[in-house]
This record gives C-alpha cells, sequence and structure tokens, in this order.
C-alpha cells in the first residue's frame, strides 16, 4: 500500500519541520486508531510528571496497535498529536521525541500538534491520534 501513498508539499505553502501538507490515499482499506495513551496493560497512567516517560509509553501503544492490523509507522496517513500544556516548548518536545522515536515515520504524513488544557485522564500530558492507510 505504501505504493498508494503520495505526500505533498505544495511550493505555494511553507516549508514544514517533517511533515507534509498533502497525504493523497489511493483506493484501499483504513484503520483509524483511537487515541493513543500513556497506560500500560493494565490501564494506569505511565510516567506522572514526565513528558518524555509517557511519550515513550504512547509509542510503544500506537506500534503495538498498527501491528495489530499488520501495518508500519509508514502507512500513517493522518497524524494529531495532542500535549497539556501552555507552553509552546513542550510542544516542540513533544514533536521531536515523537519524530525521532520508532513511530517517527509516521508524523512526516498530515499532521496536527496541539496544546490543550486537559486530556481524558488524571496526569495524562499527550495522547496521538492516528489514521493508517493499510497495507494490502
Amino acid at each position: 500500500m505504501t505504493e498508494k501513498i503520495t505526500r505533498i508539499n505544495p511550493d505555494h505553502l511553507h516549508p514544514t519541520p517533517g511533515y507534509h501538507h498533502i497525504t493523497v490515499v489511493e483506493a484501499g482499506r483504513t484503520a483509524y486508531l483511537a487515541g493513543q495513551c500513556p497506560l500500560d496493560r493494565q490501564g494506569s497512567l505511565v510516567g506522572p510528571g514526565s513528558l518524555d516517560l509517557q511519550i515513550d509509553q504512547v509509542v510503544a501503544n500506537a506500534l503495538a496497535a498498527l501491528a495489530a492490523v499488520n501495518a508500519q509507522p509508514h502507512h500513517v496517513v493522518r497524524s494529531v498529536i495532542y500535549v497539556r500544556s501552555e507552553e509552546r516548548e513542550d510542544l516542540g518536545i513533544a514533536w521531536s521525541r515523537l519524530t525521532e522515536s520508532l513511530l517517527g515515520p509516521a508524523f512526516t504524513s498530515a499532521s496536527t500538534l496541539l496544546g490543550v488544557a486537559q486530556l481524558g485522564f488524571t496526569g495524562q500530558l499527550v495522547e496521538v491520534d492516528l489514521t493508517v492507510a493499510l497495507p494490502d
């Protein structure tokens, strides 16, 4: 399926820090992953107060979810990253840690990075929502 995914940065739009403005997917199956949270298998929050540890858990969870549908990070065609912070610097830290992780190729497609006031679990600092073009 990766040959059916085209990522585009039009000349008339601003340069990006690694993502593409447009991702085109030819006909095929898609998977929509629920927001991946920094929870372990028992549902306990990992790394209270640590953005880095929580991102590492989100990465592990997202990789497991992708594997469950026989997909890899480069099959991701859309991502939304939520960071609980009012500080722009925290968003940059989250972006860097995610893009440098094993999940990094997922963030070369169309992507949005948001600072938010709250997330679903007490103490949660990050969540990642992924859309995947499933391989044939």
